[in-house]
């Protein structure tokens, strides 16, 4: 059986989403035949092109419209994007890094407003970062495009979602029926070619179509009344995270004129039944978690098999999905904030679920949290050197829930001990096993930043959502994340539950005192949303809150409206903190007063302006790691040295490479004990096969010198060695 996988219009347009290349990977090993295809990338590919634009230049010209006076700047200018589009495209696709110069030059590209000040540019990327400077250049290029298409031909446009709104909340599938048989746009003539010609190349049996957001809902229906118009006989089915979180209780039969199946939850199985059920090895009623409509009405069959393992899905297959077409571009000039939308990434997965899945706000119940399963260090790795061997990528983002520190060590010990030269970043929790020495393991596996939550940045507020972290342990975990070289993004919130005026300005100081001493380098603030499937929801009372909406429809229902009896008016801070946020992140007014964030009265900071310096000063290390910590020498071989000490008599040294800089010890050492030193260190080299714990060093240092460890770990030059590159993990 043939299936083509389909990610609809739209995601993202850096890099695949990784739904489709996962499924691929799992069907293919059980014997279908598989194809898949981004539909999002080439409707871009396709509409930012000159022949894309001109379609839509002409449209508008046509339409009779009224343009407003920056959409009729920019018409007027039709000739010059015509001109520079796909040299842009081209450019942002990393295929002639050259182009750079050209499109830095100052009239290049056209523009409907006053270009940054040079001066402005220069302190942004300097004088050489050419190639930084043209992205963010072109970025602003084509978000000039995606404003003149969301005002003159279609609203709902955008590079990663399409619609969203229409989607969100969309307890009954009227409006969204309704958008449906609306007027077409030039993008549904678009999308309409694209599949044509795949359908008509690959005559699949079946068609999968991930919906992993709301801004893809609308995109992935079109899709299917496409492929039901250009071939009935193609069997189509929706799945993904919009579909698991929103459709549980699905029970409107029109969406079934758009698709024949929706499944919930991981897709591998359902699809594979659904496959054996056409080839005639499986019966209907014993499809896995799968809707379908029976007599005008829905039926759900939950079905008898266990999901397929972790260890037999959770890395991709790119086959089909040519990541040179995607486009790199910078939104702004923040090294963090910039890895979502630059760069080419391999989506892989360290573990299924969040091992920790007691966040008051989550959905704990679903499968994508409660489904904590992992698989071997080893394992992971070979997937990822097979995985840069078939893209020619070595840069990895690991989209776990919440990556657990336990497999992160190990996948960063194998990484190291197979010289695998990769770039990689994660969601973590910022809980206390992230210590120093980790983090500066993790560093030098290759791992460039992590995200994780800090929600409220309260800590009556993350104790009342069970988070697990403290501002004093976050404030340590970030720290020992900075002092390591890896940036971090934090995931902020307001808007929980009883969350006072006090509490949301205290926390936006407290954010912006991790700004001010280097421990953030990015983050973004959302407004709570309170979903059905939370623990929060099951027990509003505890969080005095009351529901108050809406009721339950035939479509979708995850996402509830709520009165917060005890808080304050939260959308009157929204804009002010994500104001403050964006300053931050391009390292403006950190040291302002809140004040200018905000248009309206606030009240003072109660947080003292050190807080977070005295917290960071309190910070201590225990000289002695534990016994059964494993030792890592991170640098460079030893090298037992003969120097001269005073009246020239012969002294030994030790010579240590760490820290980007040579640093030879100036103490004595006798020679025996630079003897031991540098055959213990070679011993235990991160690149070396054998493990040694501290407990293992101890005794041999004991036994070979005859001396008390304790001594050695109280001396300088074990200080001198923890600076090096000595860590205890």
């Amino acid at each position: 059986m043939k299936v083509l996988l389909l990610t609809p219009p739209f995601t993202q347009i850096n890099t695949p989403y990784p739904a489709t290349a996962f499924l691929k990977r799992f069907l293919d090993a059980n014997g279908l035949v598989v194809e898949q295809t981004d539909l999002g990338i080439e409707l871009i590919l396709a509409a930012f092109s000159a022949d894309g634009l001109s379609r839509m230049f002409d449209n508008v010209n046509s339409s009779g419209i009224e343009l407003t006076e920056k959409s009729q700047t920019l018409l007027n200018q039709a000739d010059q994007y015509l001109y520079t589009i796909e040299t842009v495209v081209k450019f942002l696709q990393s295929k002639e890094t050259a182009l750079a110069y050209l499109i830095c030059q100052d009239g290049y590209l056209p523009r409907t407003e006053n270009p940054s000040d040079q001066s402005e540019l220069e302190w942004m990327f300097g004088n050489l970062g050419v190639i930084d400077k043209a992205a963010y250049l072109a970025t602003l290029y084509l978000n000039e495009l995606f404003g003149f298409i969301r005002l003159e031909i279609d609203p709902n446009f955008g590079f990663s979602r399409y619609a969203e709104q229409i989607a969100l909340s969309a307890t009954e599938f009227t409006t969204i029926d309704k958008k449906l048989q609306g007027s077409e746009t030039i993008f549904d003539s678009i999308l309409e070619n694209l599949l044509a010609k795949k359908l008509s190349s690959f005559k699949p049996d079946l068609a999968a179509i991930t919906v992993p957001f709301p801004g893809c809902l609308l995109g992935a229906l079109k899709s299917g009344r496409i492929i039901k118009e250009f071939d009935s006989r193609i069997k189509i089915t929706l799945g993904g995270g919009f579909i698991s979180t929103e459709l549980r209780e699905l029970k409107e039969p029109k969406v079934f004129d758009y698709t024949d199946f929706v499944v919930l939850d991981r897709g591998e199985i359902p699809i594979l039944q659904i496959a054996k059920h056409f080839a005639g090895e499986e019966d209907k009623k014993q499809l896995s978690r799968t809707f379908f409509r029976e007599n005008d009405s829905v039926r759900y069959c939950k079905g008898k098999y266990d999901d397929a393992k972790f260890a037999e899905t959770g890395y991709p297959d790119y086959t089909g999905l040519d990541l040179n077409r995607y486009l790199s571009v910078i939104e702004i000039p923040n090294p963090m904030h910039r890895l979502w939308n630059d760069g080419k990434w391999n989506k892989m997965m360290i573990a299924n679920g969040c091992y920790w899945k007691k966040c008051a706000f989550c959905d704990v119940t679903l499968d994508y949290i409660s489904a904590y399963e992992t698989i071997p260090a080893t394992t992971i790795v070979d997937r990822m050197e097979e995985v840069k061997s078939q893209t020619g990528e070595s840069g990895f983002h690991f989209i776990d829930e919440a990556a657990p520190p336990a497999m992160l060590k190990k996948v960063a010990l194998e990484l190291l001990r197979r010289r695998l030269n990769v770039s990689w970043w994660t969601n973590i929790r910022f809980e206390k096993s992230f210590t120093p020495d980790l983090c500066r393991l993790l560093a030098k596996s290759g791992c460039i930043a992590v995200s994780g939550g800090l929600e409220t940045v309260s800590d009556r507020l993350l104790n009342l959502m069970n988070k697990g972290v403290s501002i004093s342990q976050a404030t340590e975990v970030l720290s020992n994340f900075s002092q390591a070289g890896i940036l971090v993004h934090a995931y902020l919130m307001y808007g929980f539950p009883t969350q006072t005026d006090q509490e949301t300005i205290d926390s936006l100081e407290i954010v912006r005192q991790f700004f001010l001493h280097g421990l953030l380098d990015s983050c973004y603030w959302h407004r709570f949303a309170l979903t059905a499937h939370s623990p929060i929801a099951k027990d509003p009372d505890r969080f005095k809150i009351r529901i108050t909406g809406p009721p339950k429809g035939s479509f979708a229902w995850n996402d509830l409206e709520h009165e917060d009896r005890k808080g304050c008016d939260h959308h009157k801070y929204a804009f002010g903190l994500k104001k403050a946020i964006y300053n931050y992140m391009q390292e403006i007014g950190i040291e302002d007063d809140l004040q200018e964030w905000f248009a309206s009265r606030i009240p003072q900071p109660t947080v003292a302006p050190q807080f977070i310096e005295l917290l960071l000063k309190s910070k201590q290390e225990n000289p002695l790691p534990k016994l059964d910590k494993q030792l890592i020498w991170l640098s460079s071989k030893p090298e037992l040295i003969k120097n001269k000490g005073r009246k020239n008599k012969p002294q030994t040294g030790i010579k240590l490479s760490g820290n980007n800089k040579d640093r030879i010890l100036k103490y004595k050492i006798d020679p025996k004990t630079g003897q031991w030193l540098c055959h213990t260190l070679n011993n235990i080299s991160v690149f070396s096969k054998s493990r040694s714990s501290v407990q293992d060093v101890s005794v041999d240092y004991e036994q070979t010198l005859k001396r008390p460890f304790h001594e050695f770990v109280e001396s300088d030059l074990w200080l001198q060695l923890r600076q090096s590159g000595l860590i205890a993990v």
